[in-house]
């Protein structure tokens, strides 16, 4: 059975020693698990974070617009697979699992913009 683990630093872990079952709400059936992450696990999600945040932070707007075009662009590429994916764990049929994506599309198609928006200012409520 698949284990899904967790990204750090570009790296799958699992912390085998912990796990738990995914269960596929419209069959009942376990279809993978999700390995359950130990407070070093963690710990080391939080350095890598804090570590990646420097560059990110120093990294010009335009360049970060990209690597979130880039982004919408792997979920629009992708969109079968994720929509099978959220049908999978969620139980949606898929009519719904495609427009919960594409409401995601929505967020990220925004996210690319707000740059050009923004000019110093802040917008409330978005």
């Amino acid at each position: 059975m698949t284990i899904v683990g967790h990204l750090i630093n570009g790296e799958m872990r699992t912390d085998a020693a912990r796990s738990q079952d995914v269960f596929n709400p419209a069959t009942g059936l376990a279809t993978k698990q999700v390995a359950l992450a130990s407070k070093e696990t963690v710990e080391e999600a939080i350095t890598a974070a804090q570590a990646a945040f420097p560059e990110w932070r120093n990294t010009p707007v335009g360049k970060r617009a990209a690597v979130m075009f880039r982004f919408k662009a792997l979920l629009e590429q992708n969109a079968d697979k994720i929509c099978e994916m959220i049908g999978e764990e969620h139980g949606k049929i898929s009519h719904d699992a495609a427009g919960e994506l594409q409401r995601g599309i929505e967020n990220v198609e925004y996210a690319c913009g707000v740059a050009e928006l923004l000019k110093g200012e802040h917008s409330k409520n978005v």
